[in-house]
C-alpha cells in the first residue's frame, strides 16, 4: 500500500476534498482520474432529474473506493449535458453541443495541465456519446488522452440476458429504474410509474438498427423508453456490481501500461505541441 490517505475508513477519493500535497503523492503513482458526465433532465414521472448524472458518479466513487493498489480519483462531475431534445418535459437543463464540447475539453486540460495523465470520461446519458467521443478525439491532437466509457456499454450483454423487457439502457425504463431503486430508491416514486410511450420512426426492427435519426424531442408522452414496471432493486444492484468490475479493468489496465503519446511515432507534419 503507498499511502495512507488512500486506505482505510478515511480514504479520500474525490479530487475536491484533496490537499495539494496529497495530490502530488498520488502523481507519483500512476494515478487514474475518473471525470463522470452525464446531463439534468426528466426521466418520466418517477425518477428524478439527476438519473444520468448520479450513476456515473456512484460507479466512479465505488471503484475509487475499492481500488487501493493504486489512486483512482474523482473529479467534480460535469452534470451539463447535451439534451435538448429532452426539453419536452419540465426540468431538463441543457447546453449547446459547443459549449459542451469546449467543458469537457477545458476539464480535461487542466487535469493534464496538473500531471494527471490517465483520465476516463465516464458517461451515463446517451445524448452525450457522440459528442463526448468527438471530444476525446478532439483532445488526442493535443496529447491529451481521455478514454470515453458510456457505462451503459460495459453492460450491454448483461442487459440483453437479464432483462424481462428491455434489451438496452432505455430512458426511466427497466434499468435506470432498477438502477435508482438500488442507489436510491427513496427519490423513486414507484406510484406515478408510466409505461414505454415510444413510437418507433420505422415500420421494422431491421431498419432501426442502421437508420439512425438525430437526437429529437420524445415521441414518449411521458418521457419514458422501456418498462420501469419491470424494475426491481435486486436488478439494479446486479447491473451495478457488473459495471463496476468491468471498469476495475479498464483501470487496472489504465495504471498498468505507460501513457500514450499522439506523437510516438514521429510525424513530418507536426499539429500540434511537441
Amino acid at each position: 500500500m503507498f499511502s495512507r490517505s488512500y486506505n482505510g475508513r478515511n480514504k479520500k477519493i474525490f479530487w475536491q476534498e484533496f490537499w495539494r500535497h496529497e495530490l502530488e503523492e498520488a502523481l507519483r503513482h500512476a494515478p487514474v482520474v475518473i471525470i463522470p458526465v452525464g446531463s439534468v433532465e426528466q426521466h418520466g414521472p418517477h425518477c428524478p432529474m439527476d438519473v444520468d448524472i448520479s450513476i456515473p458518479y456512484h460507479l466512479a466513487a465505488e471503484v475509487a473506493t475499492g481500488v487501493n493498489e493504486y489512486p483512482i480519483i474523482v473529479a467534480p462531475p460535469v452534470w451539463t449535458g447535451f439534451t435538448h431534445f429532452n426539453m419536452g418535459h419540465v426540468g431538463t437543463i441543457t447546453v449547446t453541443l459547443e459549449t459542451y464540447i469546449c467543458v469537457l475539453c477545458d476539464v480535461c486540460r487542466s487535469i493534464k495541465a496538473n500531471g494527471f495523465e490517465r483520465m476516463i470520461l465516464l458517461n451515463g446519458h446517451g445524448g452525450n456519446i457522440a459528442p463526448t467521443q468527438a471530444t476525446s478525439v478532439k483532445l488526442a491532437q493535443e496529447d491529451v488522452w481521455a478514454l470515453h466509457i458510456s457505462y451503459f456499454h460495459m453492460v450491454q450483454d448483461e442487459m440483453k440476458a437479464w432483462g424481462e423487457s428491455d434489451p438496452s439502457i432505455g430512458h426511466g425504463g427497466e434499468w435506470e429504474t432498477s438502477l435508482q431503486l438500488h442507489l436510491r430508491g427513496h427519490l423513486i416514486a414507484m406510484d406515478r410509474r408510466a409505461p414505454n410511450g415510444l413510437t418507433p420512426w420505422f415500420s421494422s426492427a431491421e431498419l432501426e438498427r442502421f437508420a439512425k435519426w438525430p437526437e429529437r424531442r420524445r415521441e414518449a408522452d411521458e418521457g419514458v423508453m422501456g418498462d420501469p414496471f419491470k424494475s426491481s432493486a435486486e436488478k439494479g444492484q446486479r447491473l451495478f456490481n457488473a459495471a463496476v468490475d468491468k471498469l476495475v479493468k479498464v483501470c487496472n489496465e489504465l495504471h498498468e501500461k505507460p501513457v500514450r503519446s499522439y506523437f510516438d511515432r514521429g510525424s513530418h507534419c507536426t499539429l500540434g505541441p511537441v
